[in-house]
């Protein structure tokens, strides 16, 4: 190792005044260890970004930078989301550091396992993925719902790591790759893998959080995966194609159906079977509109080419 690369972690903050000061703390530990046993350079930086919290975050993140430079911030002028501004973190990290890792406020990703992505960076990967080996602290619910997820997104085709969040290292080459990724409704799990570079693993447990609450409720996942598989797969579609096809033999079938009850004269045993084919076909372009309204609705907000950020103020030497 060389020591001489500048590392920034980028940790995305919404509302976090109550795990701020904590994760400060134990991350310029992790640093000052790195930089004692030489792996990282002088000039790494832990970098906040600020996503249009509305409590004391920013405030927090101003007094850590005037307390130690190592503290850098990046102020959002709204709330963009996660994946926004961690983009923004990204981007602005790849101005000045060689390694970027990229991890949760709440500190339940194992920051003891940010070395042996570091390790594996100068082995010559451009992109570490953080993969949790377990689910234990998860509820019943937690742990099916994101399984599920993994396996319905892998089953769609997309090109996903397995129990794969956020928590990543990338290297400047990498970062530029991402850069040139356009996307407007961001899925970085699954736009990362797309890059190419030589991409490697580190496995690790996953903590409680020690404070606060959680920042992606039911609500949010559920909105999370819908833009994961429609952005990143058309096999919705295609499976919509193959039903129309089914149906469409079934109501070949049915219409002879209907000419023979017809000319035997038993017309009256087709009130059933005519009801039901009438709300299943009904139903079943119901479900195809609004997938394929999922599908316009994104080509018409990338028409838009609307910023994925605006930052109003950056915290740096």
């Amino acid at each position: 190792m060389t020591g001489n690369d500048i590392l920034y972690l980028v940790i995305p903050c919404y509302n976090e005044e109550a795990v701020l000061p904590e994760t400060a703390r134990q991350l310029l530990d992790k640093m000052n260890s790195m930089l004692d046993r030489n792996m990282i350079s002088g000039e790494s930086r832990i970098l906040f970004v600020n996503d249009g919290s509305k409590d004391r975050t920013w405030e927090l993140i101003e007094e850590l930078h005037a307390s130690n430079p190592i503290y850098s911030g990046v102020k959002l002028s709204r709330n963009k989301g996660h994946q926004n501004a961690l983009l923004a973190g990204l981007m602005t990290a790849r101005e000045k550091a060689d390694i970027t890792i990229s991890l949760d406020a709440d500190l339940q990703d194992d920051i003891d396992v940010i070395d042996k992505m570091v390790e594996k960076y100068y082995a010559g990967n451009d992109v570490v993925y953080g993969v949790r080996s377990a689910r234990k602290t998860d509820t019943f619910f937690k742990k099916f719902t994101a399984q599920s997820f993994y396996k319905m997104m892998q089953a769609m085709g997309v090109d996903i790591v397995y129990n794969h969040a956020d928590y990543r290292l990338m290297s400047k080459r990498a970062l530029c790759g991402l850069e040139e990724f356009k996307e407007v409704n961001l899925f970085l799990r699954g736009i990362v893998p797309l890059i190419g570079f030589p991409s490697d693993t580190v496995t690790y447990e996953r903590h409680e959080r020690f404070a606060g609450e959680s920042k992606y409720p039911l609500k949010k996942m559920l909105s999370f995966a819908a833009d994961g598989i429609t952005s990143f797969s058309i096999k919705p579609i295609r499976m919509i194609t193959a039903c129309g096809f089914l149906i469409f033999a079934v109501s070949i079938l049915m219409l002879l159906y209907s000419l023979i009850v017809h000319f035997t004269g038993h017309t009256i045993h087709g009130w059933t079977s005519m009801i039901v084919s009438i709300w299943a076909i009904g139903g079943l372009q119901l479900l195809a509109i609004g997938v394929v309204g999922e599908y316009i609705g994104k080509i018409y907000l990338e028409t838009k080419e609307r910023p994925k950020f605006i930052i109003e103020k950056v915290l740096d030497e």
